[in-house]
């Protein structure tokens, strides 16, 4: 069998793994390595093919025997092959991975000026393959003749493509730069794909802007470097295929609602449904000061607690493949819609006000709850992506969260 895997210096979780299982069948396997191990490790170690990521793909070049066209141009090697004679090849599959990426997307290159954020190796491989697509690329780099302190140069910029790790988790919520300085702006990708929406593509899906994350470009390097491992030929079509598939392990189901709705009770059952980790924001909010909700709202106040809710959130939403219920006042600061947004689809369950379960809830066990629920409507609304009736079972409940997501029971 074939002896595969991911060199890295920290890598941390992979999907990497996941996608070549898919793809073949060989064993793929994580190797962290020091730049100190990184010369005897490719010299001896007990390889077929490896794919390369951060910090290696330049430092890899001087072990190669031969280079494909592409990596001799970018300077940069993704992909590495062992021949049958001890030989090295190097490549970079993120040139045709880029090039899928862009073409699935939908937003037009040609003739168009784009702004590459970032000058490493992901770098030169997306200048690469816009080049053969007919696009005029620009990198931004931190320092030299363009850079974020003159921005201002490039405000005729079509497209912006993030090809840095900025906003890449666990530093959810940063963002490389601020797209209103763009106002001919048609599209904006990034290569990071956890989370699903970085901060940056946050801000082009709110300016209504044409947007794609890099997991697709993750499954398409990926395949074509699975070709280079075995010789064989793999369907285009698999890179779809697998990109959903990875796109609904990961994505979160988030539930929102009127307190006493039954989101922990759905949420717990549709864990129990799919094998997914059931998270509650209350919860961690209990955990983190040791003290109940009630107590909480008694001795710090309302503020002090959406302020414990806002962060709870903001951590638990950065997480995936996740099921989050949440508290009933989550929807009212609209910060906590980038945190559940980010790697989520946020589900709005609605239940006859009369039949709401008010034990232990200090806003709702004496409220008029009609009141309440007229002033938290349009905030439901506003973070919905579906509304869920939920007067009825709580098996009923769940079989139409994944109805609604369009995900078999066991996914």
């Amino acid at each position: 069998m074939l002896k595969c895997g991911l060199l890295g210096e920290q890598l941390g979780h992979s999907y990497s793994p996941a996608i070549h299982a898919m793809l073949d069948d060989y064993e793929y396997r994580l190797y962290e390595k020091t730049r100190e191990e990184l010369p005897d490790f490719l010299k001896h170690g007990d390889w077929q093919g490896l794919n390369v990521t951060i910090p290696y793909k330049k430092e890899v070049i001087p072990f190669c025997d031969e280079l494909s066209p592409a990596s001799a141009r970018t300077g940069s090697v993704n992909t590495l092959v062992r021949r049958p004679d001890g030989s090295i090849y190097g490549d970079t599959t993120d040139v045709y991975g880029f090039e899928q990426l862009v073409l699935t997307s939908g937003i037009a290159v040609a003739n168009q000026k784009v702004l590459v954020l970032g000058s490493g190796g992901a770098s030169a491989a997306v200048c690469d393959a816009l080049l053969t697509l007919g696009a005029c690329p620009v990198v931004i780099s931190r320092s030299g003749e363009n850079n974020y302190g003159n921005l201002s140069r490039h405000a005729d910029a079509a497209v912006v493509v993030n090809a840095t790790p900025v906003g890449m988790y666990p530093h959810n919520g940063e963002s490389p730069l601020d797209l209103s300085l763009f106002p001919n702006l048609k599209g904006v990708l990034d290569i990071v794909y956890n989370p699903a929406r970085t901060a940056l593509l946050l801000q082009a899906e709110a300016m209504g802007l044409p947007w794609a994350n890099g997991l697709y470009m993750l499954v398409a390097q990926a395949k074509r470097s699975s070709e280079q491992f075995s010789g064989k030929s793999i369907p285009d079509s698999e890179i779809g295929r697998i990109t959903d598939v990875l796109s609904a392990r990961m994505e979160n189901i988030v539930l929102v609602g009127m307190p006493g709705c039954g989101k922990r009770t759905s949420a717990t059952l549709r864990g129990e449904k799919t094998g997914r980790k059931v998270l509650d924001s209350d919860v961690e909010i209990i955990q983190n000061r040791a003290k109940d909700i009630p107590q909480i709202f008694a001795e710090e106040g309302e503020c002090a607690f959406r302020d414990y809710e806002s962060l709870a959130l903001k951590k638990l939403g950065s997480l995936s493949g996740i099921i989050l219920s949440t508290g009933g006042g989550s929807v009212l600061r609209e910060e906590n819609y980038a945190s559940l947004h980010q790697n989520g689809r946020i589900f709005w369950l609605t239940r006859d006000l009369n039949t709401l379960d008010r034990e232990g809830r200090p806003l709702s066990q004496n409220a008029d709850l009609s009141a309440m629920f007229e002033k938290r409507e349009p905030r439901y609304r506003r973070f919905a992506d579906y509304s869920i009736d939920n007067n009825g079972s709580p098996e009923e409940t769940a079989d139409a969260i994944l109805k609604a997501a369009g995900q078999s029971k066991e996914s």
